[in-house]
Formats: C-alpha cells, sequence, structure tokens
C-alpha cells in the first residue's frame, strides 16, 4: 500500500469505505440473528407441534431424511435443524466467492444475496414457507457473507497492519446488532408473536441493503479474473507457493471450526440450559431468555472496543503479534467460558437452586475476550494470506470453520439430554482445549511462511497526516 493509501483515514484512522461495509455488514447480522435468535424457540414451542407442524410444506419428507438414523425427540430435531441450517449458511459462501471472483463481481453478488436474505426472513412468517425461507436465507447468506469481508480486506495492502484493526470494528458493529437484535426481534416473537419478529428481521435486512448501495462508490474495485476492459489487470494464475499457502489455510478450517462450538452452542442448546438454569424473573418481571443474548452483545460489543485499543496501544510499544498469536490466545480464553458454564451447572445440580446472572456475565466476559481474538483476526488471517485476485473465495473457505462448528453443534446438541449439564460444558471445553494446541503446534511448524510477522513499531517517526 502506499503512503497516499494509508492516510486514507476519514473513518476513525480508516478508509471511508469502511464505514458503509460495516453499517451494510451490521444490518445484516441485525437480520441475520434476529432469525437464530428465534429458530430453536420457535420450532421447540411452536412450530414442531401437532396442528402447525402439518402444515410446514414438504416437511414430512424432509424429516424423514434427518430421522434416518432414527426417531427425534422435539428438541433433537429442532437442534440438527439448527445446526444444519447455521452449518450450510457457511459453506455457500464458497460458491458466492467463485461466482463474484470469476463471474458477476462482488457488489453484484452481495446485492443479490441481500434480497434473497429478505425475501427468507419474510417468508419465515409463514409457517407454510418454513423450509422455502430457510434456501433463500441459506442462498443469499452464501453471495453476502464472504463477499463483504472481502472488500472489506481489499481495503487495504499486505502490509498494512490496520487490516486487522478494521475487522476487529468490523466486528464490533456486528455486535452491536447482537444487543439490538435480541430486544427487538426476540421479544416481539416471544411477546407478541413470532411472525413479528421474523417481520422485523426483513425489514433489517433491507435497511442493510439500503446502506451497502449507497456506499458502492467507496468500496475497492472488483477484481475479475475474465473482463472486456483491457485496461482491467486480470488475476494471475496461482503459482505452486499460492496453493501451498491455501492448503495450509484449508487445514486450520476444521481446528478453527473445533475452537467454535462452544460460542456457536449459545445460540442453540445454551438457551434451553439457561431457562432452567439461571434466575430470569425480577420483581415479577420474567425476561426472555433471548435477552442473554442481548447480554452477550453488550459484553462483546465491549470487549471487541477493548480489544481494538489494546493492541493499538500495544504496537507502539512493540511488535504486534501475529495473527496465530492472537487466535491462540483468544480461544485458550473461550475454553475457560465453557469451565464456568460448567461450574454453573455443578451448583444447579448441589444446590437445587437457580444460579444468578453473574454467571453469566463471567462466562461471557472470558468468552467474549476471547471471540474478539478469534474470529475477526481469523478473517485478517485469511485475506492477508489469499493469494491475489481470490480473496472472495478464500475468505468463503474460512467461513467452512463456521459450516463445520455449526453442524458439530447441532450433533453434540442430541448429547444434551443423555448427559449432565455440568459434562455437556466440560465436553465442549475438552475439544476446544484440543485446538489450541494444534493452532500452537501449526504456528511453530507453518506460522512464519503463512503470515510473517509485522514490523516492530519507528517510535521516532512522526505520524502521516489525516487528509
Amino acid at each position: 500500500m502506499t503512503d497516499a493509501d494509508r492516510r486514507d483515514t476519514a473513518f476513525i484512522g480508516h478508509p471511508i469505505g469502511l464505514a458503509w461495509l460495516t453499517t451494510a455488514e451490521m444490518f445484516e447480522r441485525f437480520s441475520y440473528y434476529g432469525m437464530q435468535a428465534l429458530l430453536v424457540l420457535y420450532m421447540t414451542g411452536f412450530l414442531f407441534k401437532p396442528g402447525h407442524v402439518e402444515h410446514v410444506w414438504g416437511f414430512a419428507q424432509f424429516r424423514r431424511l434427518l430421522e434416518a438414523g432414527g426417531h427425534m425427540t422435539p428438541l433433537a430435531l429442532g437442534s440438527a435443524i439448527f445446526g444444519l441450517y447455521t452449518s450450510v449458511v457457511y459453506i455457500t459462501p464458497i460458491l458466492g466467492g467463485l461466482i463474484a471472483d470469476r463471474l458477476i463481481g462482488r457488489t453484484l453478488t452481495v446485492t443479490i444475496g441481500a434480497v434473497l436474505m429478505a425475501i427468507g426472513h419474510f417468508l419465515m412468517a409463514f409457517e407454510q414457507s418454513f423450509l422455502i425461507a430457510l434456501a433463500c436465507l441459506i442462498f443469499g447468506t452464501g453471495l453476502f457473507k464472504g463477499n463483504i469481508s472481502s472488500q472489506v480486506g481489499d481495503l487495504y495492502g499486505a502490509d498494512d497492519p490496520r487490516r486487522a484493526d478494521a475487522f476487529q470494528i468490523f466486528l464490533f458493529a456486528i455486535q452491536i446488532a447482537g444487543i439490538v437484535t435480541p430486544l427487538v426481534c426476540g421479544t416481539l416473537g416471544e411477546k407478541l408473536g413470532w411472525h413479528w419478529g421474523f417481520g422485523a428481521a426483513g425489514i433489517g435486512m433491507l435497511v442493510g441493503l439500503g446502506a451497502y448501495l449507497r456506499g458502492r462508490p467507496t468500496f475497492p474495485p472488483d477484481p475479475m479474473a475474465k473482463t472486456a476492459d483491457p485496461a482491467h489487470e486480470a488475476a494471475p494464475p496461482l503459482s505452486a507457493a499460492d496453493w501451498r499457502r491455501i492448503a495450509v489455510l484449508a487445514a486450520l478450517v476444521p481446528i478453527l471450526a473445533m475452537s467454535m462450538v462452544g460460542n456457536q452452542q449459545g445460540f442453540n442448546i445454551q438457551l434451553i440450559w439457561a431457562k432452567s438454569a439461571y434466575q430470569l424473573n425480577f420483581f415479577g418481571f420474567d425476561m426472555p431468555v433471548t435477552w442473554l443474548l442481548s447480554i452477550s452483545g453488550v459484553v462483546s460489543a465491549c470487549t471487541i472496543a477493548a480489544s481494538v485499543g489494546f493492541w493499538r496501544w500495544w504496537a507502539t510499544r512493540w511488535r504486534e503479534p501475529d495473527e496465530l498469536s492472537k487466535i491462540i490466545l483468544g480461544v485458550a480464553l473461550m475454553v475457560c467460558g465453557q469451565l464456568v458454564l460448567a461450574g454453573a451447572s455443578t451448583v444447579v445440580a448441589v444446590t437445587g437452586h437457580r444460579v444468578g446472572l453473574g454467571w453469566a456475565m463471567a462466562y461471557n466476559v472470558l468468552n467474549c475476550f476471547g471471540f474478539a481474538n478469534m474470529l475477526p483476526i481469523g478473517m485478517a488471517l485469511f485475506s492477508r494470506a489469499a493469494p491475489k485476485g481470490t480473496a472472495s473465495s478464500v475468505i468463503g473457505l474460512y467461513f467452512l470453520n463456521n459450516f463445520a462448528a455449526n453442524l458439530a453443534v447441532g450433533w453434540l446438541g442430541g448429547f444434551y439430554e443423555k448427559m449432565t449439564p455440568a459434562a455437556f460444558w466440560l465436553m465442549h471445553a475438552g475439544i476446544m482445549g484440543t485446538a489450541v494446541l494444534l493452532l500452537v503446534a501449526v504456528k511453530l511448524t507453518v506460522g512464519p511462511h503463512l503470515a510473517p510477522a509485522y514490523e516492530a513499531p519507528d517510535v521516532d517517526a512522526e505520524p502521516l497526516p489525516a487528509t
């Protein structure tokens, strides 16, 4: 990146395009998290009950496929569908990346994805179109998710350390959506009616689409593999070294998936567990369990801001750690969060009484600090290591870890009725702890070749002026 590019600091030290991309992502996540917060509660508390499930087009055939291995209870069935949906939405970004990189460009791909997602959210308001709505959301997310993230990465050169900072800001906006969504969609869905919650998610998606279209002139140009414009530089063919780098990134995907199972379970079985484990009645008011997701969102937003500030301060004095080092630290903290849930479960089992929300806060602080140094840093790593012309596809590859993690979450959720809660959360801690050890092994072997360390700061140099 040139010095002139580095002076593009109109948005809190970053290019103005980051502001529009972040706003669009925030409202897209508002819609996605709104639907996700209600999904398991909607299925187990309403849709799967007699008189409703019969109305869903194609559900009998779909259920037979899921129950090929044996009959499922409504809770197990809901967990399986949750895991299947929230996993597949993270495999379709590979298709979305290929479409953007090789065919129509990122901007048009993201726009089509946003429209499909809005349609899906509105269709969720009707029992009959449940499976059609999920299909629209799956393909819409695939077109939207990886491509908007790669546009964030392309705002920066490979040697610009602001990239990791940008992805943390990007995630900060997502957490803002995570705070508001349960209070809006969750409350509407639980208190007024499910269709109100899903409809609000659809409106949020339309707002996100409007922000994205408004900011188009500030986005980086689409790198197309084939173009009729002779002035547009085509992506070069991949070298053997490029393919080796992609292979290492692919090998990281299952390890990162193991790291995410505890966090992703927060939208699934943790909501079911929380209804009987936490004290949710205050002065006669029964707090909707989805509000716990807002508490998590508040903590997550604060921890992301704290992490961004901390690493900015650190970089002014010492060499900034590479992405893998930050990810290892983050996953280790997330393991500690699972141990807190196991401890809370043990207290409930021993005393026979619910625990206070202080346990929820302790879990969220540890998990969210870890998450702030895992998910956005992982996106920064994959964006930085991606060979030229493959950023969207490689970011799509990164989201495979969410695919595998959520698929595992749905499967692991089936064990909840067969285990004690403490053992259930210890199982998650063990899986994530194994991931920490594997990440350390990757860093010690191929880490320097995947993402070289940043240069140490020149404390005597004067900063570039903003323009």
